[in-house]
């Protein structure tokens, strides 16, 4: 059975795209680990690149073509300082000089060296070929990027599945069925398994090390997309309005830092109307910091990174003001669960799926894990997750102008409300009244994804995407 883990779910990375950005960083990287595997990068004369279906029509939105730039220069998306990103794509646009691997100069050309074609290849609708030019001699190598950051090589037989990291949970899980048979079982909360799993291949101190670190990069995320006012880059001229809500809505009480913000929100009047603005506001902050090739913590892609850490603030600052750690840990515990069921049975790549595979998966997971957190039982928290998705299904990805800014930032904010929504429905539902189980829904969203006209998955060809145009901004 496919071993995903929590942080194959929550990976730090940079934006504005998982699958279009973080992917093909990915892939650059496994490829030039290949050819150092087979002794053939320090003979390379020439690399190029070619982008087709999905990744080539919102490749520029999506800065594909810098994200392969960034990956070939041997940068990590999760650690280089995204304020050198701008001046890496510079030289090497200004002197025609790729440092591959930072290690080895090559003649590299971005207007003819990558490739964008219109053509579809028939494994998946991401895909990119590496091509290693040896003494005239071609050497090619095709990756796709299946959503969330995953990539695979096509000779893996199942475009859902991926089977980089070797292991084997104690409590396997592929549905949710067999998720509540393991808490019964063991009679365990859904986060306590998911934990017992992460166990089997990480030390516990490294498990909290790595999810305080996620956090703390989405707590730092919101925070810099609440201060920051200005307009979103690409051309549509998109104003941030995460700041613009924040001024309304901050009150009296001073801050130096991120962690400081959040005890200061705590002050702050919580009547309905404001509650609604601060989690949209919380989501909006994180795409928009996404949309300028900001750092988030894909999850389950960038294009849906502001529900999680959204509905997780609302929590620690409006309903439990004694929240800590622990209460941090179990909701990504339960999040990254739920994502990887969706991920199993279905997809979280709006090029396969639309939207509902970004934005719905993303609510579902934060209503799940809201509904942990706010004292509900395993069969209520999958309900959670139900709702949440039964309420995305058929939702279309059409960016404008290949662009993550419209309509997906707001997306997010919808997302984060649902999700606080669904956990409220079902914190008041007997689960042995429910008719629509969380893996039907899973399954119903999969065939929906494949009912669903290419043009609604993320190829801007279709909705708004065309319904808007870039002059119109």
């Amino acid at each position: 059975m496919e071993c995903i883990s929590v942080f194959d779910m929550l990976k730090i990375g940079v934006g504005p795209s998982s699958s279009h950005t973080l992917g093909p960083w990915r892939a650059a990287e496994r490829w030039i680990n290949e050819l150092k595997t087979t002794k053939k990068f320090d003979k390379v004369d020439k690399v190029t690149v070619d982008l087709y279906g999905s990744l080539s029509l919102t490749g520029k939105g999506h800065a594909t073509d810098y994200a392969v730039l960034l990956g070939l220069s041997g940068t990590d998306p999760e650690r280089i300082p995204v304020e050198t990103i701008d001046a890496t794509i510079a030289t090497i646009k200004n002197t025609n000089t790729l440092v591959f691997n930072n290690e080895k100069p090559i003649d590299f050309d971005i207007k003819t060296d990558i490739v964008f074609n219109r053509k579809f290849l028939p494994f998946h609708a991401n895909a990119l070929t590496f091509t290693a030019t040896i003494n005239g001699r071609n050497y090619k190598s095709t990756f796709y990027s299946i959503g969330g950051g995953f990539v695979v090589k096509e000779e893996r037989t199942n475009h859902k599945k991926n089977f980089e990291i070797k292991c084997s949970f104690p409590y396997p899980i592929e549905k949710g069925t067999e998720l509540l048979k393991f808490c019964k079982d063991l009679n365990k909360s859904i986060s306590q398994v998911v934990l017992e799993n992460e166990k089997s291949i990480h030390s516990e101190a490294h498990i909290n090390a790595e999810l305080k670190r996620i956090w703390d990069t989405m707590l730092e995320c919101m925070y810099t997309g609440c201060h920051t006012e200005g307009n979103l880059p690409g051309g549509l001229n998109v104003r941030r309005r995460a700041y613009d809500m924040h001024q309304s809505l901050k009150g009296e009480t001073a801050y130096s830092n991120p962690v400081e913000w959040l005890y200061a929100i705590r002050n702050t009047e919580v009547k309905f109307r404001q509650i609604l603005k601060w989690v949209s506001c919380f989501a909006l902050a994180v795409n928009e910091v996404n949309a300028s090739l900001g750092r988030v913590v894909t999850a389950p892609t960038n294009g849906s990174a502001g529900v999680i850490p959204a509905v997780l603030m609302y929590y620690l600052v409006i309903e439990n003001h004694d929240g800590n750690f622990d209460d941090i840990k179990r909701f990504l515990l339960v999040a990254g669960e739920i994502g990887s069921i969706f991920k199993k049975g279905a997809t979280i790549s709006a090029a396969m799926g639309g939207c509902q595979a970004e934005i719905g998966v993303s609510s579902a997971m934060a209503a799940g894990a809201l509904c942990e957190l706010s004292g509900g039982t395993p069969e209520q928290v999958l309900v959670a997750a139900e709702i949440a998705m039964e309420h995305h299904l058929g939702l279309t990805c059409d960016p404008i102008g290949g662009l993550v800014q419209i309509p997906c930032i707001e997306r997010n904010a919808m997302g984060a409300i649902k999700a606080i929504n669904a956990c409220e429905l079902a914190l008041d539902t007997d689960p042995n009244n429910v008719k629509v189980p969380l893996d039907k829904v899973v399954n119903t969203m999969w065939e929906t994804a494949k009912d669903m006209n290419t043009k609604y998955k993320e190829t801007s060809e279709g909705g708004l995407a065309i319904g808007v145009n870039m002059a119109d901004c």
